[in-house]
C-alpha cells in the first residue's frame, strides 16, 4: 500500500525526470549538442551570479563532484567563465559567457511559454502557489531529518 508521503517522494522523482526531458527536448529543437539538459540546469541556475562550485551545490540539487565535472565541460564549451577568485585564491567563480547568457535567456523563453500555456488550464497560479508551499515543508522536513546546519530544531514542527 503506498502512502500519501511515500507518493509525493515518487511524484517529484518523476516530475524532476519528466522536467529533464523537457530540457533535453528543447536543447534538441535548437540543435544543441554541446551541452545537456543537467549542465542547463545549473547554468540557469548561476543566471546573472557569480557563484564558487560549492555555492552551486548548496543552491541547487546537485552532487559535488558533478558540479565540478559538470562546470568543467561548461567551461569547455564556451556557455562559462571561470575566474580565481581576487579575495581568497584557493577558490574558483564561475559566470555565464555570451554563449551561456543566450541560452539561458532561450530556457528563460521556453519557462515563459510554458506559463503562458497553463493559463486556462487547471494548474492555476494558486494552485501553483499552494503546491509551492508544499515542496518548502517537505524541504524543511527533510533537511530536519538529515541534520542539515542552519535548519536545526524544526523537527518539532513536524511532530
Amino acid at each position: 500500500m503506498t502512502t500519501p508521503y511515500y507518493e509525493a517522494i515518487q511524484l517529484t522523482e518523476r516530475l524532476h525526470r519528466y522536467f529533464l526531458d523537457v530540457l533535453k527536448a528543447e536543447l534538441d529543437r535548437k540543435g544543441i549538442q554541446d551541452i545537456n539538459n543537467v549542465q542547463t540546469m545549473i547554468l540557469y541556475n548561476i543566471g546573472d551570479d557569480e557563484l564558487t562550485v560549492g555555492e552551486l551545490t548548496l543552491r541547487g540539487y546537485y552532487l559535488g563532484s558533478n558540479v565540478s565535472y559538470n562546470v568543467k565541460k561548461m567551461v569547455e564549451n564556451g556557455y562559462l567563465i571561470q575566474e580565481r577568485s581576487v579575495h581568497d585564491k584557493r577558490s574558483i567563480r564561475v559566470s555565464l559567457s555570451d554563449k551561456g547568457k543566450e541560452l539561458c535567456d532561450a530556457i528563460g523563453a521556453m519557462l515563459k511559454r510554458h506559463e503562458e500555456k497553463l493559463a486556462g488550464t487547471d494548474l492555476t497560479n494558486d494552485r501553483l502557489t499552494q503546491l509551492n508551499l508544499t515542496l518548502h515543508l517537505m524541504e524543511r522536513f527533510w533537511a530536519s531529518q538529515a541534520n542539515f546546519s542552519g535548519l536545526a530544531s524544526l523537527e518539532e514542527d513536524f511532530e
